[in-house]
């Protein structure tokens, strides 16, 4: 998501887009065995009710992301100490006849597909453009590729471009013998708040992971944390309406996936119904100059030649994978919730492979969400190591300031 002039992004100010449609009434205090709902936690919740709060999330992102908007433009004082989220707004209530529309778009002509959106009509801007524009139409096109792939004709099978990117991150053999890593660096958040905050992420097979963010106490920003251990996820980000919660919903999802990502030996059991569209090129995702000033000479928006791999994960979750054709290394993960309005990508791309005892493993990770961007440099890694349990688990509460 691109900030518009004299704007920050969403939870990059430390403000999470928590409720343009509703507003805080409790924190989560202890592990759900039902997914926690919008309306359990947000007040004045009234067209997105029963949907998990981390999808409920998303879902102000989408809509956040779609219109160029932040947390100010639809919430009473948001940014102060002042702020009202539940208080409703003209852009509030706006927000709600949109979602019946869209929803109701869908039903009536799609059989409820979602194949109307948000963004289908705004694309960054509050008003959808009406009118044709000539420069548009007469210039060279962007071409956005589909979410949804079907397998191209004349494409290698899915299963030779996963065999190939096992054999280059190190062969079945020497993967099979990874069981843990740590990683331990620096990252710059979007906006570069906090400057640059020390990393650690943690990995254990076949599917536990947590990424540790931690800033200077100096900067107020707090720490960042993702965890998950095979079962039960969390997230943490700082300044914001929820402090540390878990995830319900596709977040969850996403998480496993993530973990599992980790270890690439599995990578042929992680998904189903695979499928391969065209080779096709990607390009680094952009770096704002909040961030690139602070990490200088790493390389950005480099295009590579990629093939491209869609599967499907936990409870139908959409994964998309690109393997540069060159090294046969995976370069990006992008992945989709769902929401009542739209798919919610989440991109992570991985760059800078080096051997680390026969085994080829990123030390350059963007993590990309629709409310921030971490831009994570490993310095050291080292694998097969013990690990804490307890790093995969809640984060400790945050404290008061």
């Amino acid at each position: 998501m691109r900030l518009r002039s004299g704007r920050t992004l969403l939870a990059a100010t430390g403000i999470a887009v928590a409720g343009l449609i509703g507003g805080l009434t409790a924190a989560q205090t202890a592990p759900q065995e039902k997914p926690l709902l919008a309306e359990q936690v947000f007040k004045n919740v009234q067209v997105l009710r029963g949907i998990p709060v981390d999808d409920f999330l998303g879902t102000m992102g989408i809509m956040a992301a779609a219109l160029q908007f932040d947390c100010s433009d639809c919430h009473v004082a948001a940014g102060t100490a002042k702020v009202d989220w539940a208080a409703d707004t003209p852009r509030k209530q706006m927000a709600r006849v949109m979602v019946t529309m869209v929803a109701t778009i869908n039903k009536n002509n799609f059989g409820g597909r979602q194949l109307v959106t948000c963004w289908t009509c705004h694309r960054n801007r509050d008003k959808p453009l009406v009118t044709p524009v000539m420069a548009t139409i007469y210039g060279t096109p962007t071409v956005e590729p589909d979410d949804i792939i079907v397998q191209a004709p004349g494409a290698p099978v899915a299963e030779s471009i996963l065999d190939r990117y096992i054999e280059a991150a190190g062969g079945a053999q020497r993967l099979a013998g990874l069981t843990s890593f740590v990683g331990k660096g620096t990252s710059v958040s979007f906006g570069g708040f906090g400057g640059d905050g020390a990393v650690e992420i943690v990995a254990q097979a076949p599917d536990k992971r947590a990424t540790i963010i931690l800033f200077k106490e100096a900067t107020g920003r707090g720490d960042q944390i993702r965890t998950y251990d095979g079962r039960t996820g969390w997230l943490r980000t700082p300044l914001n309406v929820l402090g540390e919660f878990q995830l319900t919903g596709t977040d969850l999802d996403g998480s496993r996936v993530d973990a599992q990502l980790s270890f690439p030996g599995q990578i042929k059991q992680m998904l189903t119904n695979l499928r391969t569209g065209p080779p096709t090129t990607i390009t680094d995702l952009p770096a704002p100059s909040s961030q690139s000033v602070l990490q200088q000479g790493v390389p950005s928006e480099q295009a590579h030649v990629v093939d491209v791999v869609q599967g499907t994960g936990p409870r139908g979750l959409l994964v998309t994978l690109y393997f540069d054709r060159q090294s046969g290394l995976l370069l990006r993960e992008l992945r989709y919730g769902s929401s009542p309005i739209g798919r919610i990508p989440t991109q992570i791309d991985f760059a800078d492979y080096r051997d680390v005892n026969g085994i080829k493993l990123p030390f350059r990770i963007t993590f990309a969400w629709l409310d921030g961007r971490d831009s994570i440099i490993l310095n050291d890694i080292t694998t097969n190591v013990p690990i804490d349990q307890a790093k995969f688990g809640r984060p400790a509460p945050l404290k008061p300031r």
